[in-house]
């Protein structure tokens, strides 16, 4: 008689627990493709003082042409995300975006320092490539990059581009 059709109760049972085992395993580890949504706050409650200090209001969006160059300056909407606000201010020159610079983030802890660091200059270089705010996230700042990426439309929605 072959060998696999000998009768193994026990190897079928084990088999089976041990597939069972890594498929919940599997499915418990995958991260939902869409970021969860959050409520807007209508206060600044909750925000730290320089956070408070340099930035409007959640909702408020400032414009303000500079002088006759054909310069603008637009502040985004600051966008609530898991680990705090973030708010962009994008330069426009003839209808360019020239810069980028994200006003509030968040940085109330190391790890959000750290990752800030690295995650903001880069998606400030994807932005001014890609002169919009369709740009990819920052892997390991993921609620940082949709945050930033919220702002920035927003920021370019209100200098009319």
């Amino acid at each position: 008689m072959h060998a696999l059709k000998k009768s193994r109760p026990m190897r079928r049972v084990t088999l089976a627990a041990a597939t069972t085992v890594t498929g919940v395993v599997l499915l418990l580890s995958l991260k939902p493709h869409t970021p969860p949504t959050l409520a807007q706050a209508s206060s600044s409650a909750g925000r730290s003082p320089s956070q408070s200090a340099q930035s409007p209001s959640p909702g408020s969006s400032a414009s303000s042409p500079k002088t006759g160059t054909g310069t603008k300056t637009a502040t985004g909407d600051t966008v609530q995300t898991r680990w705090g606000p973030v708010q962009v201010r994008v330069t426009l020159k003839n209808g360019k975006i020239t810069d980028v610079t994200a006003v509030a983030y968040p940085s109330d802890n190391p790890r959000d320092q750290e990752i800030n660091s690295y995650a903001l200059p880069q998606l400030r270089r994807e932005a001014l490539a890609a002169q919009s705010a369709q740009i990819d996230s920052v892997s390991g700042a993921t609620y940082t990059s949709d945050g930033y990426k919220q702002s920035l439309q927003s920021a370019l929605d209100s200098a009319g581009l």
